[in-house]
């Protein structure tokens, strides 16, 4: 992140955390030249490719001065050549061209850049279809019961304001136009090799024929209006210079250096290098090629490479020369085949630095060692017992670790006694111990698709924190009188000891606010301990998602916008582990009823302990969207004849849900306009409060709140463990933090970077196990809805599974197409090749938000599926939208 109010912390570039730096003259030799020298005798000085890095102490004197900027790398997924850090004034993008520039960095770096000559910058043409993007895998099931609104947990660290750049396909050394559009390495087909990007679709722009020699005298070959050189000025709105610049520091290398990918023998079989050296080569291809001594390699690898064509393999890199196009690196171990899912998975798990380990026996040792534990009884006197009173869970039917329980009483006034009750982590993770050092550095759980990497050890997740029903439990509680409309009367927080009186899952709750007056059977619900009974817990839960609906209502009418984008949800074989199937997953008002009651806790408690630490509170901010971009998204959307209103967050939620109706169509081109309008969003960020000096950047975007932070769930996220200690120092429980400001900003940032990067792994994880169910269960059919058109090529979101998928012109059966504008809107008109010879030739038009039919399938490469178009019946051959009766499949 590019904090410019946060004071700097200049680290070495050197090796980073967890790779071993022991590779010298004596273990490999000198590090390999690259290709074009490699077979020259070296002596003396090698000529460099890259800068030396400036020095600390330059580069701090460049920081103050502003002659330097810092900012993350991003590096683009579809072109890796191409990337681009924050610019420090809020506006364009800084452009780094090309890996020289680069100067080694990697994505996800924290770097130092010096901006180039205004001659060297490039001139930058903005499109004014923000419905072009990259190719984008599914979104994650979100296993935030807070989603702070803007559901911007689903919301990746690549999609956040960022630019896809583009060069024209013919002749041109360079980007000398850069096209800005936005892009989102969240495909998981890019981990195999596949750049399947805009640059694909762009390098076939120049004939409009399918290239399968079906050319048709009666039918005029029709060649795009767009000649190379003009193709992107008619299409575009903008054209300007963008700040371009050279990597000159690495302040941070949070890039873990290692990758998966494949072993290959190196090209030229003479070469000294060859009898030294593999190539790996990195699935994803934003990470350099690294040469690997073949001593690393298997035995068997010089002679039979084929056998290992298939074989993932991890590799770390440990340097990278000045005068060297490759990494240098070492193989740390072979995972299996690609394409499935434990050697993928680990695989992912390794390239962003999630800490899968089993934990040390040091860590175990601060785990209570007598089993089973009960509540010391000093303990209990220190508490507010609420164990008689109603408090149950409501959580996914398959969660263990219970962060969070609910209470509801009615009071004789009329009013409620609401309470959220969540686990008391840091009892059992005293600060300073090996056990809080580990959290600190897992700093989250991580959720895959088929298993979770815990932060804790089960041990807490699953037993002693988890608020298991029937079973005293330590909490912190948050705990108000209010009035029937929400209104806070009273609060107060402390901590308690409940004993939940049953385990309801989603399913429970939502059946129970839809059947208020009907007594739910006994075995369609949980156990109840039977101190309470079904009718008490039935009624709390009415009041609850009473209460809830006009908490919401509530926040809505003060500003705040909520994003919902599509979430899958899978069905897995209990065997094999493979996917069977696949859901939308439904958000319901049994959701809706957790997330407004932890809303509140987690503002409540932010509050709290700013008021006592107004230097040392662990807070979260959301900043406000990039205007730019924004600005970009509500000029198409007046070309489309949409009107946006975009001045605040509770204005662009209004337009949102009111400019649509109910019917299918109108819903589907809602979900389109939710992804786009996510682009622009920046990601929640924790900061402490005493380094940022403008309380007016304390704000949360999308909540539209002043104060906000994380309390809820304290078992999977550290963020919340600091957060518990601020409040239990706050209320008298604990000594006042002894914890500098920037020493907090630091494990601020650490949870930032940790919680990014299992966000990426999650999305990765979807996307992994959906490619897998396209490979065996496909093809599948859904609806889609046009997102963008280019010439020759058009981006869908395909509303059955909530992907986005590219669609070439030239994959199709068509005799010809044709692309125009038709006034400011883009329009491509497809010819579809008749099935009978003496039918006459159907015709589709194609243009923003038209619902077409589409076909998903597997491709011969790991991992990699594409999307067809399904070829129109005649009843819908020229028309803009698809109006249907029948459901998607299931």
């Amino acid at each position: 992140m590019n904090h410019p109010d946060y004071k700097l912390n200049l680290q070495s570039p050197g090796t980073p955390r967890g790779v071993s730096s022991v590779v010298g003259p004596n273990a490999v030799g000198a590090s390999p030249g690259d290709k074009k020298s490699k077979n020259k005798s070296m002596r003396g000085k090698k000529k460099s490719i890259f800068e030396t890095y400036m020095s600390k102490e330059d580069v701090s004197e460049g920081l103050k001065k502003g002659t330097l900027i810092q900012g993350v790398l991003r590096i683009n997924p579809k072109k890796f050549h191409e990337a681009f850090i924050p610019s420090p004034d809020g506006d364009r993008d800084i452009f780094i061209d090309g890996v020289v520039a680069r100067n080694r960095a990697l994505n996800g770096d924290l770097v130092v850049v010096k901006l180039l000559p205004e001659d060297q910058w490039k001139p930058r043409i903005t499109l004014s279809l923000p419905g072009v993007l990259g190719l984008q895998g599914v979104k994650p099931e979100s296993n935030d019961k807070e989603t702070e609104a803007t559901n911007e947990t689903d919301i990746s660290e690549e999609s956040c304001g960022h630019h896809l750049l583009q060069k024209s396909p013919k002749g041109w050394n360079g980007p000398d136009v850069i096209i800005e559009a936005q892009f989102d390495d969240s495909d998981s087909e890019d981990r195999h090799g596949n750049t399947s990007g805009l640059v694909d679709g762009m390098k076939k722009l120049s004939v409009c024929t399918p290239d399968k020699g079906k050319e048709d005298s009666s039918a005029p070959v029709m060649k795009d209006e767009n000649t190379p050189k003009s193709q992107d000025t008619r299409a575009l709105s903008e054209k300007s210079l963008q700040k371009s610049a050279k990597v000159v520091y690495i302040l941070e290398k949070k890039h873990s250096r290692a990758a998966t990918g494949i072993l290959k023998l190196l090209a030229d079989k003479n070469s000294d290098l060859f009898k030294k050296y593999a190539l790996f080569s990195p699935s994803d291809h934003r990470v350099p090629r690294i040469y690997v001594p073949l001593k690393d390699c298997p035995q068997d690898f010089m002679t039979r490479p084929k056998d290992y064509a298939n074989t993932l393999f991890i590799c770390r890199i440990i340097d990278w020369k000045e005068d060297c196009n490759f990494a240098l690196g070492q193989l740390a171990k072979s995972l299996g085949q690609a394409g499935e899912i434990e050697p993928e998975t680990e695989g992912i798990l390794t390239e962003y630095g999630v800490d899968f380990s089993d934990f040390s026996s040091e860590v175990l040792e601060c785990l209570p060692q007598s089993l089973p534990w009960t509540i010391p009884p000093e303990e209990v006197g220190k508490r507010r017992d609420l164990r008689k009173d109603c408090i149950f869970t409501i959580d996914p039917s398959t969660a263990r670790d219970l962060d969070d329980a609910l209470s509801c009483r009615q009071l004789t006034d009329g009013t409620f006694e609401v309470g959220v009750h969540i686990a008391d982590v840091s009892y059992f993770v005293p600060e300073g111990s090996s056990l809080d050092k580990v959290a600190a550095e897992r700093a989250t759980s991580v959720y895959l698709v088929q298993k979770v990497v815990p932060m804790l050890p089960r041990l807490l997740c699953e037993e002693l924190c988890s608020l298991n029903p029937m079973t005293d439990k330590l909490t912190f509680s948050v705990i108000w009188k209010l009035t029937p409309e929400g209104k806070i009367l009273e609060e107060w927080f402390g901590r308690t000891i409940i004993r939940s009186c049953t385990k309801l899952s989603y399913d429970h709750a939502q059946s129970m606010i839809e059947n208020p007056t009907e007594k739910i059977p006994k075995e369609e619900l949980p156990p109840i301990s039977p101190e309470h009974s079904i009718e008490e817990v039935h009624q709390a839960v009415l009041n609850l998602h009473s209460i809830a609906k006009q908490l919401r209502r509530q926040r809505f009418v003060d500003g705040a916008l909520r994003l919902d984008q599509l979430k899958l949800a899978f069905t897995l074989d209990h065997e094999t582990g493979l996917p069977q199937g696949c859901h939308i997953y439904e958000y319901r008002d049994s959701n809706k009823l957790v997330e407004e009651f932890m809303l509140l806790a987690n503002m409540a408690v932010a509050h709290k302990i700013f008021r006592t630490f107004p230097e040392q509170a662990l807070l979260r901010r959301h900043p406000p969207p990039q205007t730019k971009m924004l600005s970009d998204l509500v000029e198409f959307c007046d070309q489309m004849g949409l009107p946006m209103d975009v001045s605040s967050a509770g204005a662009l939620n209004k337009s949102l849900t009111n400019t649509f109706g109910d019917d299918k169509y109108s819903l589907a081109r809602k979900e389109v306009l939710t992804n786009m309008y996510s682009r622009p969003m920046q990601m929640a960020l924790y900061f402490c409060s005493g380094m940022l000096q403008d309380q007016a950047q304390f704000r949360h975007y999308a909540l539209n709140v002043p104060l906000y932070t994380h309390f809820t769930s304290p078992i999977r996220r550290f963020a919340d463990v600091i957060v518990h200690r601020l409040l239990a120092a706050a209320l008298g429980y604990s000594e006042q933090p002894d914890v500098e400001p920037d020493a907090l900003q630091k494990q601020a940032d650490h949870c930032n970077d940790r919680r990014m990067a299992s966000k990426r792994v999650q999305e990765l994880s979807i996307g992994l196990f959906f490619s897998i169910l396209v490979k065996e269960s496909g093809p599948l059919e859904s609806e889609a809805m046009v997102m963008g058109v280019l010439n020759q090529a058009f981006d869908v979101l395909v509303l059955r599974f909530g992907v986005q998928k590219r669609i070439y012109c030239n994959a199709l059966a068509l005799r010809s197409y044709h692309f125009q504008k038709v006034g400011k809107k883009p329009e491509l008109t497809l010819v579809w090749e008749p099935d009978d010879l003496e039918e006459e030739p159907i015709q589709q038009v194609i243009t923003i938000f038209s619902l077409v039919d589409v076909v998903l399938q597997a491709e011969a490469t790991a991992l990699k599926y594409s999307a067809i178009l399904k070829r129109p019946g005649p009843e819908h051959s020229l028309g803009l939208e698809k109006e249907s009766d029948e459901e998607p499949e299931d």
